[in-house]
């Protein structure tokens, strides 16, 4: 390991940590719909995981700010619904116990991951978090991770990605990550494989349940 570098692993949240997909997928039709333009909600579906930056001008080619905007407002209104996965919050505190720095990177804006890291209750075993706030292009563009990788100080050879989407993986091959995926958040294990992801779990509880055997013990 480089000197002063970590070891360490860089965790989406959506979809991987917290059962949000389904609701990002109902706001954004309805920020859709509130600027008077529709598109089917398999086709959101299909592009979670990327910021509004990307999802919006390949939905409706064109870029919204008003659905932009609209999705924020009706998110607020479902994020009360938002559910832990179970094993989220078990999978952090392991990870952060056997000496792996724990970092969050997120398309999110900062207010709505603050409710999320208090409803997983992970706040005393984070180390540091990455949100579409600091960033200028979401994922799959590789920013959020390079940015959360330097904020953390970690060394890009000793960590590793956990994510839910094939953007997720394609935004960590971008950095030169490597990813472990979940199917948690609707994307296949056919797709997340054949993004790239290096390893396939059906939901965090089952990382968390063989994480001596995952590739991630393998980062110390």
């Amino acid at each position: 390991m480089s000197v002063g570098l970590r070891a360490g692993i860089l965790f989406d949240v959506d979809g991987t940590l917290v059962d949000t997909n389904y609701l990002h997928t109902l706001a954004w039709s309805s920020a859709f719909a509130d600027t008077d333009q529709w598109t089917p909600m398999n086709a959101i579906h299909r592009l979670l995981g990327m910021g509004g930056d990307h999802l919006v001008p390949r939905l409706i080619d064109h870029e919204c700010p008003d659905a932009v905007a609209a999705r924020t407002v009706r998110y607020q209104e479902l994020i009360g619904d938002a559910k832990a996965f179970p094993g989220a919050h078990e999978l952090v505190t392991s990870a952060h116990e056997i000496g792996l720095v724990t970092a969050l990177a997120t398309s999110s804006p900062a207010d709505e991951l603050d409710f999320l890291i208090d409803h997983l209750d992970i706040a005393d075993v984070l180390d540091a978090s990455t949100t579409g706030d600091e960033i200028e292009s979401s994922k799959p563009d590789p920013e959020i991770f390079i940015r959360a990788m330097e904020s953390a100080v970690l060394d890009p050879a000793q960590m590793m990605v956990v994510g839910d989407s094939v953007w997720d993986v394609q935004a960590a091959r971008g950095a030169g990550l490597a990813c472990v995926a979940v199917e948690s958040g609707g994307f296949s294990r056919h797709k997340l494989s054949e993004a790239g992801a290096v390893q396939v779990y059906r939901d965090v509880a089952e990382i968390r349940h063989q994480l001596q055997t995952s590739p991630l013990a393998r980062l110390l």
